[in-house]
């Protein structure tokens, strides 16, 4: 089938939290919208992901203490973080512009970045949620760092520092007040972090049906095809796709760590945008075992209540789009969870999940407008794509009709140009 003459405002690319909810902005602006993407919204990372409203996590995804441990890491193949090596020679330049991110200026400016999105990010939610009369999907309870060891109590105690340095809301709780508020958790835990300005969301994969409920409600169109290519002209854009081309007069890219080949075909800058394969294990007869989510400091990862089960999830893999899963590295949770309770984990009727977090080096979003405003960017979230979606869109919403918003953060930190 051949859309040739089929043209709208809008053309967003990519059906996850992100392209969703920037669609239902923009539509609400009065705008003709359609939404393409080669799978079913909310089927890539939106569908699988640890469902955490991290507001509290404002930097980037290493720093320099990450050094010492890599080596060790890398050679831990159920470790938090795995390097493929046959991928190695394609990942190396994205790994040296990290590197180089990690220097004081740079990295400074990537937690201001961070922090000007995550601070705006719960109330972003909580208004949108409540326009489409869904508020209950967002469970605003806070959420819990735990450490096990006495002697992580000196990195509890500086990550504490750091968090409030950068206005991060953080209390101290003791072993005491962790077994008042999650009972279930093992006493052996020595103390933790508590977050009361975060968050959990109780399905993410319905979050994104909903607002396509919403956005479907005012006027926005959806279509699974595959875009594999675009041109800038005179009218907008023509989009290329597997059943034939579309025209718009404007377009988003917001396809996650999609996003690199269609933004080169359209603005003609190579973006350094790669992926954090990230690994989630449901455990369906633990709906109630956790009062909110609950993080490892040395086991490194969540463990986030849902209404449908305890979903795992944390761990870091660098292999590329195209290698299959290592579903080994989702079973792994599980096994990482032992310890941590006064009763193990029932495992039965586990289901696992590989997802691809669309990163850049360093560690923020690219949000923008170029191509004389025919072209948009939202994407590079990287693990904050959900906590982050409906600043984002309300941003997106902003550089396509300026003034209809007040009180954002600024675009310049997530502008395309800094590559």
């Amino acid at each position: 089938m051949t859309d040739a003459n089929r043209t709208t405002d809008i053309a967003v690319i990519g059906a996850g939290i992100i392209g969703v909810s920037c669609a239902l902005a923009m539509a609400r602006q009065g705008l003709r919208v359609a939404v393409l993407d080669r799978q079913p919204p909310g089927m890539g990372a939106s569908y699988g992901n640890a469902g955490h409203l991290a507001t509290e996590q404002v930097f980037p995804i290493a720093d320099l203490s990450i050094l010492k441990r890599l080596p060790a890491m890398l050679m831990d193949p159920m470790g938090p973080l795995r390097l493929d090596w046959k991928y190695l020679p394609q990942a190396l330049p994205w790994f040296t512009r990290l590197l180089l991110n990690l220097r004081t200026a740079p990295f400074q400016r990537t937690v201001a970045g961070i922090r000007a999105l995550n601070e705006n990010s719960l109330g972003a939610w909580q208004r949108l949620l409540q326009s489409i009369e869904r508020p209950h999907l967002l469970k605003h309870d806070g959420s819990l760092l735990v450490f096990e060891r006495a002697e992580s109590r000196q990195a509890i105690d500086a990550l504490q520092t750091r968090l409030r340095q950068q206005q991060v809301p953080v209390d101290v709780w003791q072993a005491d007040a962790i077994r008042q508020a999650a009972p279930q958790l093992s006493e052996h835990l020595q103390g933790g972090l508590f977050f009361p300005a975060t968050g959990h969301f109780i399905d993410p994969y319905r979050v994104v049906n909903e607002l396509v409920a919403a956005a479907k409600a005012c006027g926005v169109e959806f279509h699974q095809q595959a875009v594999t290519d675009g041109q800038v002209n005179s009218a907008g854009v023509t989009l290329s796709s597997d059943q034939g081309t579309f025209q718009a007069r404007q377009v988003l890219i917001a396809c996650g760590a999609h996003s690199a080949h269609l933004t080169a075909r359209l603005t003609g800058k190579r973006v350094p945008l790669d992926t954090e394969r990230g690994y989630h294990l449901m455990l369906p007869r633990e709906q109630q075992r956790l009062p909110f989510a609950v993080t490892s400091l040395e086991r490194k990862f969540i463990m986030t209540p849902m209404q449908d089960g305890l979903r795992l999830a944390g761990t870091v893999e660098f292999a590329g789009l195209h290698a299959p899963p290592s579903m080994g590295r989702a079973r792994q949770l599980q096994r990482l969870s032992r310890g941590l309770f006064t009763r193990e984990l029932d495992a039965e009727g586990a289901t696992e999940w590989m997802g691809f977090r669309p990163s850049l080096p360093d560690s923020l979003p690219v949000i923008d407008k170029v191509c004389d405003g025919k072209v948009l960017l939202a994407f590079g979230h990287q693990h904050l794509g959900l906590t982050q979606a409906a600043i984002t869109a309300q941003m997106v919403a902003q550089l396509v009709q300026p003034g209809s918003l007040q009180g954002l953060p600024a675009v310049t930190p997530y502008r395309l140009g800094r590559f």
